[in-house]
């Protein structure tokens, strides 16, 4: 019989309370702790946090109102319209107003830790755009188990969760291996550097929207996807739109390169995708295309060099999103080696970007079975029968 095992058996051999979340977790708007510059820079000290995805947006100068989490004062922050959220136990300032701070009551005997943990076992997507967590999210009744068993389950999923840490720490360290193993590929002295007015042509795309998206028709590619969807190369689409649209749309042919007009962030913004699919696909209008004799895969390698970034980085509008125009892309310069050469870099790096991106090889892979792996422990060990009252 495992430790857990017999503090089941000895403290609720009968079940454990089901309660709701607000019993035992307190919030707190982040109002006093917004930051007011989206100046980022790494080189300042206090990092901006979001709850989504994304996590950290950067780094800020600023030095009042930051929240104090500590590695003794940590605190959950939480997402009020998607209701994602993050464990965070070093001081940050927060992005957005809809969030959440979340820290334990006092008296309740529930560890914040457990909390986190009991929480990735609840299975509720919200249906529209509103603020989840005082009507709804708070109300969601989960197991609250003894003290001394929240201890032994929060000792066994952060096992866990150190040994995936351990895991992504050694991708990111290869993630760094690779892209300067990229620019010392593509940034060499020798080779001559020609705008990309000079290489090819650029055209923007049309507009589409969500309730155009269909099972069959016309193969399509929305900016947003560049980012989440599309590696450095596709051969397929994610998407289909309606066909009836197509005398309205603009396409990127095989061999094009297309590039997100839109992003977060201005490192993000005008992230590429080498086109190798067969026939042409229908490009949103907040993307482009560009045309033109070089290796599009050499192309999309190219654009992603801190050289290509640092020029970039002159050109972007920087408003509430991030915007590069193809016309201040068609400025940038990229180094042109000859077309045998352009596709000896190509091959290379194709080998190295699988080792650290593809999910079904490398790390990736061996990270994706650890999850899946924690994924399955954790909700066996937060299973529980209800108490009868």
């Amino acid at each position: 019989m495992s430790i857990l095992e017999q503090l089941v058996s000895e403290l609720c051999p009968e079940g454990v309370p089901f309660v709701p979340l607000s019993h035992f977790l307190d919030y707190e708007q982040p109002g006093k702790y917004l930051v007011a510059s989206k100046d980022y820079d790494d080189k300042h000290l206090t990092p901006v946090l979001t709850a989504g995805k994304t996590f950290l947006l950067g780094h800020t100068a600023e030095k009042d109102g930051i929240y104090g989490a500590s590695r003794a004062r940590p605190v959950i922050i939480f997402d009020d319209f998607t209701t994602a959220f993050k464990w965070v136990d070093f001081p940050f300032k927060a992005k957005s107003s809809a969030m959440k701070l979340l820290t334990p009551k006092r008296g309740t005997g529930t560890l914040l830790r457990y909390a986190f943990y009991v929480m990735q076992t609840i299975r509720y997507a919200p249906e529209d755009h509103a603020r989840q967590w005082i009507g709804t999210y708070s109300n969601i009744r989960v197991p609250v188990p003894p003290l001394e068993v929240q201890r032994e389950i929060v000792r066994i999923l952060d096992q866990f969760t150190e040994l995936e840490a351990e895991l992504e720490a050694e991708l990111e360290a290869r993630r760094r291996q690779y892209h300067f193993y990229r620019d010392a590929l593509i940034l060499t002295a020798s080779t001559p550097y020609i705008p990309l007015a000079q290489l090819g042509t650029f055209i923007r795309g049309r507009r589409f929207t969500k309730s155009d998206v269909v099972d069959s028709g016309i193969p399509s590619m929305h900016y947003g996807e560049i980012y989440t969807h599309y590696g450095v190369s596709a051969k397929r689409a994610a998407q289909e739109v309606r066909a009836d649209l197509a005398p309205q749309l603009r396409f990127a042919r095989p061999n094009d390169v297309i590039f997100a007009g839109v992003g977060e962030t201005v490192e993000e913004v005008g992230k590429a995708v080498a086109w190798l699919g067969e026939s042409p696909i229908a490009i949103h209008d907040d993307a482009f295309a560009f045309t033109s004799d070089l290796d599009p895969t050499y192309v999309s390698f190219a654009v992603q060099t801190a050289d290509f970034h640092s020029q970039k980085s002159n050109f972007v509008a920087r408003g509430k999103v991030k915007r590069l125009s193809a016309a201040s892309t068609a400025r940038i310069e990229i180094p042109v080696p000859s077309k045998s050469e352009q596709e000896r870099i190509v091959g290379m790096l194709n080998h190295f970007e699988a080792l650290v991106k593809d999910a079904n090889a490398g790390l990736p892979a061996g990270i994706e079975a650890r999850r899946k792996q924690y994924e399955y422990y954790r909700d066996r060990l937060l299973t529980f029968e209800e108490a009868t009252a």
